[in-house]
């Protein structure tokens, strides 16, 4: 390392001009960078006061903490974003237009990286606990796409978060699929298997610097399991349990996706409460609370991921007991944690969230009445594209009731039908396998839809029936729900005609 010139944020944030592109480092808040992002926002600020203008492209690994995605979009300092996001500050820049947002596959954002497809990278921020002289750079508590920005980008930028312990190195698992044509199979047949090296191998001269620093990651914590997502959670455990039963899971059971959140700690509690379900392990993204609680426990096995999203404290024990976590746990790149061919081949069971469901199953995983985004997709159509068996899971209602989740027609499609199993909500569980459209539809109302919306749905569904089509589809009504929402602030005021 000392060969590596030593910088100010600000000297770093000198790198990277109007216009250009850098990649962060980081999968959620986990591992991104918090010094020269903030850096990089308080120049904008400058350029902007003298009239200049300052924008730079930012491409994640996923999402970030607020000391990027956050000081930046305040900041007024990003042109174009991609591939996800989950902060207020740039959620809102995105919705008002000021922040150009291209939601994509996480899986599929590394190699488009790759390709060219984004264009010329500039700069690199990657987040470390260690970097060698000839190149070897030790990742933090996250890996998402640092292994390609690395790769791609003409600099880079080291933060040296000494808040994370050189130990770290091991534990994670750096691997890079070739481009095509005659792309080698990635061979993982189980969430143990390693398959690359323990860290990110760069050419020592791109390296430009080094910013040190001592900070936590910005992850916060889940709120606790409530009634609702408490009766979800054990919707799924029950409905895998009886799977098991019925001899459709096998009984050593199969590894497990969870998506991000307090109703997937609640779906992963219930598993792990559930006397049918053995102790399993975990093919995922995200590696939550709830993960590690049940790791302690022995009912999680072992856990293959991306980053470790948990607040300071539960990371602070983590740490601690790194001789009991180090050989239960690897992290890998997204591009291999949301690997397609990967998860088609282990049998994953993947569970993850939706915003609304349709009465065909298509899933609205990102946009709220159409228009204005929430997150983004993440990874959750890698997952249920591929898995052995997808679940999505919703309240039936939202706003107090004022909102449906389950109606005619999503108002965006993120999961088609076709990519979706099961739908869960508090209310039960409908499954949509070998259903024709009509089929689907009144399962999903008799089974998942709230009791105040059975009659609305099952009117409309009984109309579009009239009309004799393969799918029960109004045009003129379809989207009737959603615009008594707008005009009068509930679903439930809705006329079909």
């Amino acid at each position: 390392m000392k060969s590596f010139a030593k910088l100010t944020p600000e000297e770093a944030a000198q790198l990277i001009n109007n216009g250009e592109t850098m990649g962060v480092s980081g999968f959620t808040p986990a591992g991104s960078p918090k010094a020269v992002t903030v850096a990089i926002a308080a120049r904008a600020e400058a350029e902007h006061a003298t009239g200049r203008p300052y924008k730079v492209n930012v491409i994640s690994g996923a999402s970030t903490g607020r000391s990027t995605d956050g000081v930046l979009a305040k900041a007024k300092a990003v042109g174009f974003r991609t591939p996800y996001q989950s902060d207020s500050e740039m959620r809102k820049s995105i919705n008002a237009g000021e922040t150009q947002f291209f939601d994509m596959h996480l899986s599929k954002s590394p190699q488009d990286v790759r390709y060219g497809f984004l264009g010329p990278m500039k700069l690199a921020i990657i987040e470390a606990c260690d970097v060698s002289d000839n190149g070897e750079i030790v990742l933090t508590s996250a890996v998402g796409a640092s292994p390609t920005f690395c790769h791609a980008a003409e600099k880079i930028v080291i933060e040296l978060n000494r808040y994370h312990p050189q130990f770290l190195r091991g534990v994670h698992d750096i691997y890079e699929p070739g481009n095509p044509p005659n792309r080698e199979i990635i061979s993982i047949l189980k969430p143990s298997d390693r398959i690359g090296s323990p860290v990110v191998k760069v050419d020592p001269a791109k390296i430009v610097g080094i910013v040190e620093t001592n900070t936590p990651d910005e992850t916060g914590s889940f709120s606790a399991v409530g009634p609702m997502t408490a009766q979800i959670g054990q919707n799924v455990a029950d409905f895998m349990a009886r799977e098991i039963r019925r001899g459709l899971i096998p009984p050593t059971f199969l590894p497990v996706q969870s998506g991000v959140g307090d109703t997937a700690n609640a779906v992963l509690m219930a598993m792990a409460e559930h006397p049918d379900i053995p102790a399993f392990e975990m093919y995922t993204e995200v590696i939550q609370d709830a993960v590690i609680a049940l790791m302690r426990q022995d009912r999680v096995k072992f856990v293959s991921g991306c980053s470790l999203t948990v607040p300071p404290d539960t990371l602070n024990g983590i740490y601690k007991d790194w001789d009991f976590f180090k050989n239960r746990l690897v992290l890998r790149p997204q591009e291999i944690s949301n690997s397609p061919e990967v998860i088609r081949r282990i049998g994953v069971l993947s569970v993850n969230t939706a915003i609304e469901v349709d009465l065909v199953g298509n899933v609205n995983s990102t946009h709220v009445l159409g228009r204005n985004i929430m997150n983004g997709i993440g990874g959750s159509a890698d997952f249920a594209r591929s898995a052995y068996l997808s679940i999505f899971i919703c309240p039936s209602t939202a706003k107090g009731g004022k909102i449906s989740t389950i109606v005619p027609l999503v108002s965006h499609v993120d999961s088609s039908e076709h990519s979706v199993a099961i739908i869960i909500t508090e209310q039960g569980v409908a499954d949509l396998r070998g259903l024709s459209p009509g089929e689907r539809a009144n399962v999903l109302i008799a089974n998942c839809a709230h009791p105040d919306y059975r009659p609305l749905l099952r009117d409309y569904v009984a109309r579009a029936e009239s009309i004799h089509s393969h799918s029960p589809h109004q045009l003129q009504s379809a989207f009737r729900m959603h615009h008594a929402f707008s005009t009068q602030g509930d679903m439930r005021q809705a006329q079909w005609e």
